[in-house]
């Protein structure tokens, strides 16, 4: 299961019992993190749509939430895992998208047409908004914590788009050494990477339920769909929790090591 992640960037692990008991417990909590105020201060985006939750739940450095370990066959299979941050903890509403604060028109009907789609940790900053590889990580892990209809702003990925990632930022980078990656510009090769995955792989809308897993090669250009008029779900929305651990060895193994399990 792991290895389909490293070829296609992306794979479903099968429901399982002890990741359900997993999600429940993370429901729980995260039913009081959406409610602080504090919490809804900080996190709530998009006029009210999108609960964006970076380390918001307060889980474990091995995962556990409220006493309940993070168990089943996707920690097998990514064992032995690196001490985790706080889960992020991503929900959002009916009506999702929304503009965000601060969004430009362009970036709003990027979100709208692409789905905002991106990869993580390629952080963009300063005046220009220049990407750099500021936080690459092994593996993006979610775990969903409600069920809800394939309407309700599922998780989307490109399929193969890892691939034409790497190619691209390999490229930039060719003459760089590699100590000085972090902080290397690569917004243009990044951008034309991105619009040849938009090009050549197959948009593929992944929702899942509680006890399934959706494990995401780090590179894998992703995003989160329009929520769909009349789509089912709860009334506490489509709650999904984040792991993404730093990479191991940070820039260069990140772009390198294609073929390492999920890496």
């Amino acid at each position: 299961m792991v290895a389909a992640a490293a070829e296609r960037g992306w794979t479903r692990f099968a429901p399982d019992p002890r990741i359900r008991a997993w999600a429940e417990a993370a429901h729980r909590a995260a039913l009081a993190v959406v409610a602080d105020p504090q919490m809804r201060a900080e996190w709530l985006q998009c006029e009210g749509t999108w609960f964006v939750g970076v380390d918001a739940l307060p889980t474990a450095p091995d995962g556990s939430i409220d006493g309940t370990p993070l168990r089943g066959a996707v920690i097998d299979a990514l064992a032995p895992l690196p001490s985790l941050h706080p889960a992020q903890l991503s929900v959002t509403y009916p009506g999702y998208p929304r503009p965000r604060a601060g969004e430009s028109d362009a970036a709003f009907g990027y979100r709208l047409r692409r789905d905002a789609a991106h990869v993580d940790g390629l952080i963009a900053d300063g005046p220009d908004r220049r990407r750099r590889i500021a936080e690459p990580h092994a593996f993006i892990l979610g775990l969903p914590l409600t069920a809800c209809g394939p309407g309700a702003s599922p998780l989307v990925v490109w399929e193969g788009s890892h691939r034409v990632i790497a190619e691209g930022l390999r490229a930039a980078l060719a003459d760089i050494p590699a100590e000085h990656w972090a902080s290397a510009d690569i917004t243009d090769a990044y951008v034309a990477a991105r619009r040849r995955a938009f090009e050549i792989c197959r948009r593929v809308e992944l929702p899942a339920a509680p006890g399934e897993a959706l494990l995401l090669h780090r590179m894998t250009l992703h995003g989160v769909a329009p929520w769909q008029d009349g789509a089912d779900a709860p009334p506490e929305g489509r709650m999904v929790t984040y792991f993404r651990p730093p990479m191991p060895g940070g820039a260069h193994p990140w772009l390198h090591a294609m073929g390492e399990g999920a890496a």
